[in-house]
């Protein structure tokens, strides 16, 4: 912030003529008797705080003295002639993780497949074969991952990564965070190499995703406790009409599940489009407690958002749905589904995309 003036203070001194033979000092003495005196004949001139800055700020040169005619002698404008010094803020260079965020905003401002994912050109090494991080600390960039992924160790990074698995029969995810702590992804997509009923792309535990397009599995996320999915697109899930977890009936689709027992998860500014899947359930099923669901687009499933209390066999509260943007493809038009034992502590700034106007109150049932 530059330097401040006070009020009414006009900044620099006036510019003042100095009288021949006249000391600095006896000049400096006249000029102030003068101002004073024009103030209380002219009963119009300068404020006193104007006054004060003045003669304070006189830098030694005089007023010439008043005539003798009892009329003051007119005031001069201030003018500028002492520059101020300024106190100009540091420069705070943003984090490779801004500058990475920035670089990658969507102009609609909603996240997408040109927003998400690997970025361009960024060259890429097959790695073959199911793979367990255990080493603390890790930062992994540019794989393409042809198996499961496991995290065990605490604080291991993904960036610029592609999670593709491998064809199973067994219930499985692309990556599994699970086991470890502080994992966190960036910029990376997640599409299954060999699509089935059992395969998801992440479950998430104490896991941070940034900018990730996930697709082409059953579940986008599994999202356990202390999970954030922010800046991410999940879109084009796949159905199966047989599914083991459903007892032979079709899949259960969610952008996003969280189980019981679970808390602390946040859908921050993502896009979550299920709007093309027939039958999908919900953008994002859940009965998770203290979660926040906010600055998302969604659309899709039977009701976009699904709060139960079952899962968790008792009530669930603390959740907050903020600034939302609902596209109007549920199935029963319905953007929020409360069970009877799901509150929201929080529910605001929820819109239709298209009209900008409030969504419907949750529909309560079980």
């Amino acid at each position: 912030m530059y330097g401040s003036v006070m009020p009414g203070r006009r900044p620099g001194a006036f510019s003042r003529t100095r009288r021949k033979g006249a000391s600095v000092r006896s000049a400096s003495a006249t000029g102030v008797a003068i101002v004073i005196t024009a103030i209380l004949l002219s009963g119009c001139g300068a404020s006193t705080a104007e006054t004060r800055d003045q003669a304070t700020f006189g830098g030694g040169n005089a007023v010439p003295e008043a005539e003798t005619s009892g009329e003051a002698t007119p005031l001069p404008r201030a003018t500028s002639s002492v520059r101020h010094a300024r106190t100009r803020k540091p420069k705070v260079k943003p984090t490779p993780d801004a500058r990475r965020a920035l670089a990658r905003r969507s102009p609609s401002g909603l996240p997408s497949a040109a927003t998400t994912g690997v970025p361009d050109g960024t060259p890429l090494t097959v790695v073959t074969g199911d793979q367990v991080f255990s080493g603390n600390g890790q930062t992994v960039v540019g794989k393409d991952f042809h198996g499961f992924v496991k995290v065990t160790g605490n604080d291991i990074t993904f960036r610029n990564c592609v999670f593709r698995g491998r064809a199973t029969s067994r219930n499985a995810a692309l990556l599994d965070t699970e086991d470890g702590s502080g994992t966190i992804v960036e910029d990376s997509e997640f599409v299954p190499s060999n699509p089935s009923a059992t395969i998801d792309g992440i479950w998430a535990k104490n896991t941070k995703i940034y900018r990730s397009d996930i697709h082409g599995s059953v579940d986008g996320v599994k999202a356990f406790s202390d999970t954030l999915v922010q800046d991410s697109y999940i879109h084009d899930m796949k159905r199966f009409g047989s599914d083991p977890n459903q007892g032979g009936g079709a899949t259960h689709n969610d952008g996003v599940q969280s189980f019981g027992d679970i808390a602390r998860v946040t859908l921050r500014h993502n896009t979550i489009d299920m709007s093309g899947l027939k039958d999908a359930n919900a953008a994002y099923q859940s009965s998770a407690r203290d979660s926040l669901i906010e600055g998302n687009f969604l659309d899709g499933g039977g009701c976009t958002l699904n709060f139960s209390h079952k899962d968790a066999g008792t009530s669930i509260s603390g959740i907050r749905v903020v600034g939302n943007r609902f596209g109007r493809h549920s199935f029963y038009q319905c953007p929020i589904l409360l069970s009877t034992k799901s509150f929201l502590s929080q529910n605001s700034g929820n819109v239709w995309k298209d009209t900008g106007e409030a969504i419907p109150a949750p529909q309560r049932h079980d």
